[in-house]
């Protein structure tokens, strides 16, 4: 069982079956991977030279950046490879450790989406105490305990996989290691497993997304009593953005894996819902960021000013 586990293989199915499309996924999906890391890579660059995005709105903005890149550099790069070639196989260690990589980086996501909820609502409904409750020390200890959080979810589902079988050779139906598509071809008992995924799909689908939404029917009261529009507008298009993210978040992560879970035998499918939110929902966010926030534009201006 030790030979087993230490040299078992799997095969990936990839993003199609078709030889002939293999070269034109490849040049579209390496575009997007180089759209998604310029996105972002811009703007940590803004957020980290101009002293008008030094605030903890940007910090954390900043921090949702280098999520969004770590994660489709998880997936994106492996895939681009598989592409590349014929033969699709992957490592169980290398299958495993991709989807800690993958969890760890999503479910920090998670927490660092709550907490951007909450520094919207003390900057909107208690602004007069925002400099004292979200100084620079409480932002570190938050986005360290985003990054823990999401540490030790990951692990636990990574634990529990490790102490799994798998008899044969088996075929992901995906174009990377996912949690569900794993569990599928096991061949032992997987009970453990998907009472760690109930749990945690409550946990984060009900409670950090309530966490998420509660903050701002509060900040939707505050806003409609704001007498300047100017002000008004201003508060409503950062507050949007943000929204806007935790909706295609959690849309598209609880779409692929309920449509995971119920519907595998439609494999393409499938593979569409996994390829929108593993690699398409990194690249969408710094573009509803920049396209709704004027001082993330105005910062740009500047730079393009510059040079």
């Amino acid at each position: 069982m030790e030979n087993q586990t230490t040299w078992y293989i799997l095969l990936l199915s990839g993003l199609s079956d078709l030889p002939s499309l293999q070269i034109p996924l490849l040049l579209v999906f390496l575009l997007v991977y180089l759209m998604t890391l310029f996105g972002n890579l811009l703007i940590l660059f803004l957020v980290s030279t101009d002293s008008h995005l030094q605030t903890p709105m940007y910090f954390f903005l900043g921090t949702l950046a280098c999520l969004d890149m770590s994660s489709s550099s998880v997936t994106v790069p492996r895939m681009l490879f598989d592409l590349y070639r014929e033969s699709k196989i992957i490592s169980l260690q290398a299958c495993i450790t991709q989807i800690y990589f993958f969890l760890f980086f999503a479910m920090s996501e998670v927490f660092l989406l709550a907490v951007m909820s909450f520094d919207r609502y003390i900057a909107i409904c208690h602004p007069l105490h925002y400099i004292q409750i979200m100084h620079w020390k409480i932002c570190v200890l938050m986005v360290s305990g985003v990054l823990i959080s999401g540490m030790v979810c990951s692990l636990a589902h990574t634990i529990s996989l490790l102490k799994l079988t798998f008899c044969g050779l088996n075929t992901l139906q995906s174009f990377f290691c996912d949690l569900p598509k794993l569990l599928q071809v096991s061949c032992s008992d997987i009970f453990v497993n998907k009472i760690l995924i109930l749990f945690f799909a409550i946990f984060l689908g009900i409670l950090v997304l309530f966490m998420n939404v509660y903050p701002y029917v509060i900040i939707l009261k505050t806003i409609i009593k704001i007498q300047s529009k100017h002000m008004r507008y201003k508060a409503f298009s950062t507050c949007s953005s943000h929204l806007t993210v935790i909706f295609i978040f959690y849309v598209t992560g609880f779409f692929n894996y309920l449509e995971t879970k119920t519907n595998h035998h439609f494999a393409d499918s499938s593979r569409m819902s996994s390829v929108f939110y593993a690699v398409l929902t990194p690249l969408l966010n710094p573009i509803i960021y920049s396209l709704r926030n004027q001082e993330l534009k105005t910062s740009f201006k500047r730079v393009l000013k510059r040079f």
